[in-house]
């Protein structure tokens, strides 16, 4: 700040030598000159009126009047000349002055928004406070909307100076994951990786993001990195997890269970995250438990969603997997979401994808499926959805869904 209130006062002294310069050196007049330059002109236009009434003959005596002239213009000749010179007293001055200053600044502090400069500073300040705090995965106060705001500026701020900063990229993309903006979290993210290929940190924030935005293809992408990791240190819990949590959001439960036991043997028995990875293992275990026993007993419904060429996929949303009764009512009997991910999907409905005790899917005998691209989470609106439905299909059997059609 320093530094701008200098220029401010140098910018402010060349106006105002602008503005003295010429006042106060004045300006050199030569009244002389000028009354001489009037006279000669006056003369010759005479004399061209007495050539003009001689030749008309008005005037006889040309001679006589033009040695007049010559002697009034001889008489009009001052016996000294002299330049007169007009200058500006500094005493004169001095309101002017003050008057510039006065504006200048009175213009700046009124419409130069002094205190949005000064805050942008003071945020720019707190940088590492706030990016600490925002590293620190175990910190009991997360940091605020308005901190988060702050932070973004700050961030930024110095990202333009030092676009080669790898960390501040990182820290960029994180605060995108946090606020849900996909583009600037990958976006951050890929600078990152881009300027520090081999950090592990930024691999594995790379790939987090990669997997939040659904892609199939940057999905396995993001596998890849995590799996580079793991190659680079074998104890890496926070790779483990991304990966178990995306086999079992894939269905493929074994290999969920195997990430889970692995990171859980590391951790150890007495480790507070014990007890939520039994219950990750245990959901999986049932998940494969449920499979068995539907290859078993064929009180199921195997469906493939397909995608119409001419769909155009969403950035975010889910996918919903209905079953309906035989006669199209439009609640669901049994439902299940999916993640927007590569089509086609294939999936099993049974019993435990009923949406009440009281009515179990394998009661119907005969039945419709539906499945529906969701946009907004809410499934209770359906405007500009796409959606697709199945012909009538007999409990046990298997469909084909293709969604075609929009809402």
């Amino acid at each position: 700040m320093t530094l701008f209130w200098l220029i401010t006062v140098a910018l402010v002294l060349v106006a105002a030598a602008i503005f003295v310069a010429p006042m106060y050196l004045g300006k050199a007049q030569d009244d002389v000159a000028s009354r001489d330059e009037l006279n000669k002109a006056f003369f010759k236009d005479r004399i061209n009126e007495l050539e003009s009434e001689t030749s008309e003959g008005l005037v006889s005596n040309q001679d006589e009047l033009v040695s007049e002239l010559q002697q009034s213009l001889l008489d009009d000749v001052p016996a000294q000349t002299e330049q007169q010179k007009t200058a500006v007293s500094t005493v004169m001055l001095i309101p002017g002055l003050i008057m510039l200053v006065a504006v200048s600044y009175g213009m700046y502090f009124t419409v130069g928004n002094l205190d949005k400069v000064e805050s942008w500073q003071q945020t720019v300040a707190q940088l590492p406070e706030l990016s600490k705090r925002l590293m620190d995965e175990q910190g009991a106060e997360p940091l605020s909307d308005a901190e988060m705001n702050d932070l973004t500026l700050a961030l930024r701020t110095r990202l333009h100076d030092n676009p080669d900063d790898a960390t501040g990229w990182l820290l960029l993309g994180r605060i995108g994951m946090a606020n849900r903006d996909a583009d600037t979290a990958q976006g951050a993210m890929k600078r990152a990786y881009a300027l520090e290929p081999g950090n592990p940190e930024i691999q594995l924030s790379y790939a987090q993001t990669l997997m939040l935005i659904g892609d199939p293809a940057k999905s396995d992408y993001a596998r890849q990195l995590l799996r580079n990791v793991i190659k680079q240190d074998h104890t890496n819990i926070r790779a483990m997890s991304l990966l178990a949590f995306d086999s079992f959001e894939r269905g493929d439960y074994p290999q969920a269970v195997s990430y889970w036991t692995m990171m859980k043997r590391m951790i150890g028995e007495d480790d507070p995250r014990a007890k939520m990875l039994d219950r990750s293992i245990e959901r999986a275990q049932a998940q494969i438990t449920q499979a068995s026993e539907q290859a078993a007993n064929p009180k199921t419904v195997s469906v493939k969603v397909e995608l119409d060429p001419s769909v155009t996929l969403p950035s975010q949303g889910i996918v919903i997997v209905s079953v309906h009764s035989a006669d199209g009512a439009p609640m669901p009997v049994a439902a299940r979401r999916m993640p927007l991910s590569q089509f086609p999907l294939t999936l099993t409905l049974s019993d435990s994808d009923s949406m009440i005790p009281e009515r179990l899917m394998s009661s119907l005998p005969t039945m419709i499926v539906k499945a529906r691209i969701d946009t907004d989470g809410n499934v209770m609106t359906k405007k500009g959805d796409w959606y697709g439905q199945s012909d009538v299909i007999s409990l046990g059997g298997s469909t084909n869904v293709q969604i075609n059609k929009q809402y």
